[in-house]
């Protein structure tokens, strides 16, 4: 196992971040809880294409999605699986670049955000409390002042969130911003409509209330279970990143890509016309396929 410590200019809090970060990676081979459980410690390396050199996968955890498509360029045309923490990229361009070396390099790729697996939202696709979902408004943090580079990265925890409840199909958005929230419609091709609510200003929490054929009900919370009765776990086991991570490895192991890359470029499409839309003052603006651009 190696790993290739990168930063970034523009995210101040990356290189020590980057130290923490790989003395938890050191300590976690090197001291393991059970000492039946060790093995050789992680080894530290000076660029991916010595990275590549080490490993029959690989993991991009770059917090800079512009560093994305070089980084995965590479590792995608060494024929390495390839999965990349969110987001994909910065921008749909890349978004589209990356996946279109995968389909030619018959190399398989995914992304996500870990809320996608939190069985508090996952498991209200399904609930035998709401039934078949007809509509969902979720809420999250949104980051002020962020990079420009985080334009797609900072509603996609809650707008992964809305695709694993509803299920992709978005045909338009409408977006508002204010100093106070970023607020965005959008509408299902078989005239569903769920929002999304990104939190500027004031407590920040993760979740959606679900509307259902049978029910009306509050998700789960970020690493938390599915309500039950009406009543949210707090007090279960916390998972967090685990639902992700068993994704992950299933898939490093050589198993199916999780998440396909039409709906990954439909997150994009979307998040690109609220940001058109929102440029309007909040005109209805329709999503590009950008699916069709990975043959063209």
């Amino acid at each position: 196992v190696a790993a290739y410590p990168i930063g970034s200019d523009d995210y101040p809090d990356s290189d020590k971040l980057l130290e923490q970060w790989k003395k938890q990676l050191l300590d976690m081979y090197q001291k393991p809880k059970d000492p039946k459980d060790a093995v050789p410690p992680i080894e530290m390396v000076n660029s991916v294409d010595e990275l590549l050199k080490k490993c029959d996968a690989v993991m991009i955890f770059s917090m800079d999605g512009r560093l994305h498509l070089k980084q995965a360029t590479a590792v995608l045309k060494a024929g390495k699986r390839l999965f990349i923490s969110r987001p994909l990229a910065s921008s749909p361009e890349d978004a589209i670049a990356i996946l279109k070396v995968s389909s030619e390099t018959k190399t398989p790729c995914w992304s996500s955000s870990q809320h996608r697996y939190s069985t508090g939202f996952s498991g209200m696709k399904n609930h035998p409390e709401v039934g078949r979902v007809i509509g969902c408004d979720v809420y999250g943090g949104w980051t002020v002042n962020a990079p420009e580079a985080d334009k797609f990265t900072r509603p996609l925890h809650s707008i992964e969130t809305l695709y694993t409840i509803m299920g992709p199909g978005v045909v338009s958005v409408t977006c508002t911003s204010t100093p106070t929230a970023e607020s965005i419609t959008a509408l299902w091709n078989d005239g569903r409509v769920g929002t999304y609510r990104g939190i500027k200003e004031g407590a920040v929490k993760y979740s959606a209330t679900v509307f259902g054929e049978k029910g009306v009900s509050t998700a789960g919370i970020y690493g938390h279970g599915v309500p039950v009765n009406g009543v949210v776990p707090t007090n279960d086991k916390y998972v967090g990143y685990e639902g992700l991570a068993i994704e992950m490895a299933k898939f490093l192991k050589g198993g199916p890509v999780p998440v396909s890359p039409a709906e990954t470029l439909e997150i994009f499409a979307l998040i690109q016309a609220a940001e058109a839309s929102k440029a309007q003052n909040g005109a209805v603006v329709r999503l590009q396929d950008l699916s069709k651009k990975l043959s063209e």
